[in-house]
């Protein structure tokens, strides 16, 4: 039976036992069916993941004896920070998923002109705990002991300005370039992604001027929620932990 990972915000050591959080506790003892005296593994994004026996479940809770600990997250090979335009629903939190599960570092949403999703304050915090939420789950399924960082949702021109990633791609299926055509990154690439409908040409010329590299992922245009993951997938396989 595979041992089901635990995201917890609480300090792990072995040794000590820590009340876990609510949703956790729900679903281990509501979906998982859970008793005390089962095994899991908890992590809580310092890299290491421990083992743990479920030791009390109680109307507060569930609380969790910590073991030894099971591992320490390697870092990868190369940082990829994605930029991506705030698309709707279950297509945003498809693209937030699965490029947790390819190893994406950092994320960054990012409002564009053709954004569909308006958010105020009430909305933004809503929204991004809904998208952390995907996150750690996305993180627990795919055997990652550290998240990726989510960074407040950004108009365009500032999230292009402010990078410092050693490489800076744009996804355009008008480009000429491909991925095989970029020097090997050193260290850190970012790639931006529109919503749907794209970018704009001003917000595609906005990002070449700070310096982004338009590419193509081959001869097909593909959805906001395919894209990016085509991208993370190839960059892992050239030059990321895809690459042997």
């Amino acid at each position: 039976m595979r041992i089901q990972r635990v995201y917890t915000e609480q300090p792990l050591q072995s040794g000590n036992e820590v009340l876990l959080e609510e949703d956790s506790s729900h679903h281990l003892f509501h979906v998982l069916r859970l008793q005390s005296g089962d095994s899991i593994s908890l992590f809580n994004n310092e890299g290491g993941e421990f083992e743990a026996t479920i030791s009390e479940i109680g109307k507060h809770g569930a609380s969790a004896t910590i073991g030894g600990l099971i591992r320490e997250e390697v870092p990868p090979k190369l940082a990829i920070q994605l930029l991506l335009g705030i698309s709707r629903g279950e297509r945003m939190d498809f693209a937030l998923q699965k490029a947790t599960e390819l190893g994406v570092n950092r994320i960054t949403p990012v409002f564009t002109k053709r954004c569909v999703v308006k958010l105020n304050e009430k909305k933004r915090a809503s929204r991004m705990a809904h998208w952390q939420k995907i996150i750690v789950n996305a993180c627990e399924q795919s055997g990652r002991a550290l998240l990726p960082e989510l960074d407040s949702p950004a108009e365009i021109g500032n999230a292009v300005s402010e990078q410092t990633a050693h490489t800076t791609l744009l996804l355009d299926h008008r480009s000429n370039k491909t991925l095989t055509e970029i020097k090997k990154p050193k260290g850190s690439i970012c790639i931006l992604v529109g919503p749907e409908g794209g970018l704009s040409s001003e917000e595609r010329k906005l990002a070449k001027g700070k310096g982004f590299t338009g590419i193509k992922l081959g001869p097909r245009v593909m959805r906001t929620e395919t894209a990016p993951l085509a991208a993370i997938a190839a960059i892992q396989t050239l030059w990321g932990d895809f690459a042997f």
